[in-house]
Order: structure tokens, then C-alpha cells, then sequence
């Protein structure tokens, strides 16, 4: 069969390459001058620093398999996401952890001490957390919450903590140890010569074509027996129905000698301060040095036509509205929606690519009528 492919990022890339594998052919397009998606990664032709373009991107996972798949194609580099924030003028630890509760209080508490003190502070609920203010408040207590938590929820998500779901939070540990890194999985790194490169290998094979700065047409469609289509869910449709909601990123660029924070990601949660974050790139390699830096202020906002969509909003509108995009791609044929915009979701880059692996496995059994054909590669609802 004859694959048509919508995106060059790591779902697209993913897919295209098992398909190939399969026997099949693959035609990859994308509409930017270069593959991997957001997490695309580039040289700074003037201090030499990997930078991460679209934000940085860690990879860790607990998928073996994923793990495997990705070393296959990228030498992947020990890395220890480290994040600071700054806070009413001091500098803290994060993710929450016993360095930053005691740091914050100013005392020398052990860890069944300070798990003592923030039950003290967390508040009682009856029901389940519905908002991420409840399950802050639960989970740390007041003082936490506003000094790390409150200002800098609602400068990414433009958002009331009061009207965002509490399974925002739920994502973020609570550690009561010393223990800094910010994510539990056990294979963690970057790859050594940046994402670009690792994508760029992973589409290197024989049955796949790839047309860079390449938007979809419709015509296209009629050339292929089947659509791979990682882009946004609504676009397929023309936005017929409204656009779905998402957050998108500016980033304010500059370079300074030396080094400029001491630390990859600095959070910024004090409501008077207008960007949610500034990384230093040259920080997400450690292997390599340099004399400059290069350095992005983020500030985020909402989403408008023409800009990069980073992170649905899936609040009850936007969710109703999903659900009658879903019923309209149900009704669709020689389709497959898939990836983080194909299906509305937030995705890791490992889930990314495991849930690519499991839906080019079930897309070869199709194509030898073994299995139907996929609308999505997960349900988004």
C-alpha cells in the first residue's frame, strides 16, 4: 500500500519507518523546512550550543522497548533534568521537595517531620479534587501553593487554578527527600547530536520518501491508498466546527557570556513577572562546552491561527467540542489520526513514539486484511 504521511515529527517518522519495514511505501510531508516537530533541535551558529528550538525535551520513559527503539537511531547521553525557581527574590529547588520545604520555612526538618508539617498545611476535602486549586491546597496547603504553584499555573495556562482540572497537577511529584531530578523513570537522556538528527535517521530507509516545506492539499489524498495525519485534529476539518483550544509559547531570545543561570530551567512564578520560565541550552549538554550561552525567555498565551499549538486546553468546552470532531472522523475513511494534535492530547515523547509502534503494527495488519483500519491511534476521549 501507498501511505501518505501528514508531519515529519516523531509520530509521523515513527510510523513511516515500520510501515516501510512492512513492505509498504510511505510518502512523509511536512509544512516546515525540517523534521521532528517541536522537538526539533539546531546549531546556534554563534556560540555552537545545541539548542532546542521550539523548548526543551528530555527524554525519559520506563518502556523498554521505547528506550531500545530510540537508542537505535541516537546516541542518547546521561542527562539530569534539574529545575530551579525563583521565588520573591530566592532561588529554590523543584520539583517540591525536602530541600525546598525547608529552605521555604527556614528550618532543618527530616523527612517524617516535614511530611508531618505539610499534612498540617494541606486542607481537608470531603470529595475528590475537581480544580487544580483543590488538589494544590490538598496536596502542599496555602503557603506552597501561592509561592510555587498558583502564579505560575496561570501564566501557562492563561486559566483560573480554580477552572483547570486537577489532573494538571497530578503530573507533578512531591518528594519528602534531598532527591532534585525531576522525573522518576529510569532510562533518562538526550540524544548526543540533538532530536533533528535522531528523527532524520529514523526516516533514512528505503519505501520512504520525504518532501520537506510541504503542506497538505487535498488532491493528495486521491494519490495514496490510506493518511498517517499528525496534524491538528480540527485542521483536517477546516476548523468547521470552531478551533479546538491550545496554548502556544513566544520566546525572547538572547546570549550572554559565560554562564547566565547556573541551571537549564529556571521557573519564574511570581505573578509580576511576565514570562513562566528562561532556559539555558547549553545546560541540556553537559557533555559539551562552551564560552557563550544561548538563552529563551517563554511566555504563554493563547493560541491563534497561523501560531505553533503546544498544549491543549481540554477544559468542558473544549472537550464537548472534541467529541463532535471525533464523531465527524469516525465518519471518515482512509484516514488515521494521530500523534498530540491528531488526537488532543499531551504527549511524552516516549508515549509519542510507543503508541506510533503499536498503531504501524496494527495499520500493517489492515493492510493485509487482518484488522480494520484505525480512526485513532488512541481515543482522545
Amino acid at each position: 500500500m501507498e501511505f501518505l504521511v501528514v508531519g515529519a515529527g516523531l509520530s509521523g517518522a515513527v510510523i513511516a519507518r515500520s510501515l516501510a519495514e512492512a513492505g509498504h511505501v510511505a510518502t512523509v510531508i511536512d509544512a516546515r523546512d525540517h523534521v521532528a516537530g517541536n522537538c526539533h533541535t539546531e546549531r546556534c551558529p554563534e556560540t555552537g550550543v545545541l539548542v532546542h528550538r521550539y523548548g526543551p525535551h528530555i527524554f525519559h520513559t520506563d518502556d523498554a522497548e521505547v528506550w531500545d527503539y530510540a537508542n537505535r537511531f541516537a546516541r542518547f547521553m546521561p542527562y539530569r533534568h534539574q529545575v530551579r525557581s525563583t521565588v520573591r527574590g530566592r532561588v529554590y529547588s523543584m520539583p517540591i521537595n525536602l530541600h525546598t520545604i525547608n529552605q521555604f520555612f527556614g528550618v532543618a526538618m527530616r523527612p517524617d517531620e516535614a511530611r508531618a508539617r505539610v499534612a498540617e498545611l494541606a486542607e481537608d476535602g470531603q470529595s475528590e479534587a475537581e480544580s487544580f486549586e483543590d488538589q494544590a491546597l490538598r496536596m502542599v496547603g496555602r503557603d506552597l501553593y501561592e509561592a510555587f504553584l498558583r502564579g505560575y499555573t496561570e501564566k501557562q495556562w492563561g486559566e483560573r487554578p480554580t477552572d483547570l482540572p486537577a489532573s494538571i497537577l497530578k503530573r507533578l511529584p512531591l518528594r519528602f527527600s534531598y532527591d532534585d531530578n525531576y522525573f522518576f523513570h529510569r532510562f533518562q537522556g538526550i540524544p548526543e547530536e540533538g532530536y533533528t538528527a535522531m528523527v532524520e535517521r529514523i526516516l533514512d530507509v528505503p519505501g520512504v520518501e520525504l518532501r520537506l516545506a510541504t503542506p497538505y492539499v487535498p488532491e493528495m489524498r486521491d494519490r495514496h491508498d490510506h493518511v498517517i495525519w499528525s496534524g491538528p485534529l480540527d485542521g483536517w476539518f477546516g476548523y468547521a466546527l470552531g478551533p479546538l483550544g491550545y496554548r502556544t509559547l513566544d520566546f525572547e531570545r538572547f546570549t550572554a557570556e559565560g554562564d547566565y543561570q547556573g541551571c537549564a530551567v529556571m521557573n519564574y512564578p511570581d505573578p509580576d513577572v511576565p514570562w513562566t520560565r528562561i532556559t539555558e541550552h547549553k545546560h541540556f549538554a553537559p557533555w559539551e562546552r562552551h564560552a557563550a550561552s544561548v538563552c529563551y525567555r517563554e511566555f504563554s498565551r493563547a493560541c491563534e491561527p497561523g501560531d505553533t499549538p503546544f498544549y491543549p486546553i481540554r477544559l468542558v468546552r473544549e472537550k464537548a467540542l472534541l467529541a463532535r470532531y471525533i464523531a465527524r472522523a469516525e465518519e471518515e475513511q482512509r484516514i488515521t489520526f494521530v500523534g498530540r494534535l491528531g488526537t488532543y492530547r499531551y504527549l511524552d515523547m516516549d508515549v509519542t513514539i510507543r503508541e506510533a509502534l503499536d498503531t504501524a503494527r496494527t495499520l500493517a495488519a489492515a493492510a493485509r486484511g487482518e484488522a480494520p483500519f484505525p480512526r485513532f491511534s488512541v481515543p482522545p476521549l
